[in-house]
């Protein structure tokens, strides 16, 4: 069984710990460094992504997480998460303004398919995660990503939009998984976990 470490600083962490002990998983709340040093899969779940950069940053768990990264350890971040993961943000806004981790080769757009009242859920197909049937994914506020560097997977589109990406050990969604039923995408991040572990 692995251990994944669900960022606990805001979001619904509770639900991404939930699933991941649906999928088989060992899940526990991360709000210090030294708890990321004892993780073996991390999630960097929904919530404020400004604030959130703003509190790993304060916390000094921005530098440990991409400690675990460059060891190997597979990160998985949805919605505010994928945000935190990319390298650059092309939302238009003031350079500086949204801290992030850069540990994915994308270009994401905050809140791109709208404001909070333009929320949505829809069917996504993402057969190399799921196989045949689709996922159902819900968009909050969602991102979205606008460029993929050329070692990034793009797992799966919305509307000809790039909502699930993988590179390397980092995988990251536009949409929240942890609000369905469906435990899939978690069961697929931690066989990632358990690939790195053997």
């Amino acid at each position: 069984m692995v251990r994944i470490g669900v960022l606990a600083l805001q979001g619904d962490y509770a639900a991404h710990a939930e699933a991941v002990e649906r999928a088989g998983g060992e899940a526990f709340e991360v709000r210090t460094p030294e708890q990321v040093a004892e993780a073996e899969g991390i999630i960097l779940p929904g919530g404020e992504s400004t604030t959130i950069g703003r509190l790993m940053a304060r916390f000094g768990l921005d530098t440990a997480i991409r400690q675990a990264s460059e060891e190997g350890i597979p990160i998985f971040g949805t919605c505010a998460g994928m945000i935190l993961l990319a390298k650059r943000i092309v939302s238009g806004e003031k350079q500086g303004g949204q801290p992030t981790l850069g540990l994915m080769d994308i270009a994401v757009a905050r809140n791109a398919f709208g404001r909070q009242v333009d929320s949505f859920e829809a069917d996504i197909d993402a057969p190399t995660v799921t196989g045949e049937s689709p996922v159902r994914g819900v968009f909050i506020r969602a991102p979205f990503v606008e460029e993929v560097g050329n070692d990034v997977t793009v797992l799966a589109r919305f509307d000809d939009k790039i909502v699930l990406v993988r590179q390397g050990n980092r995988l990251a969604s536009a949409f929240h998984p942890e609000l369905t039923n469906d435990i899939r995408l978690h069961r697929y991040f931690l066989q990632m976990a358990q690939n790195h572990k053997k």
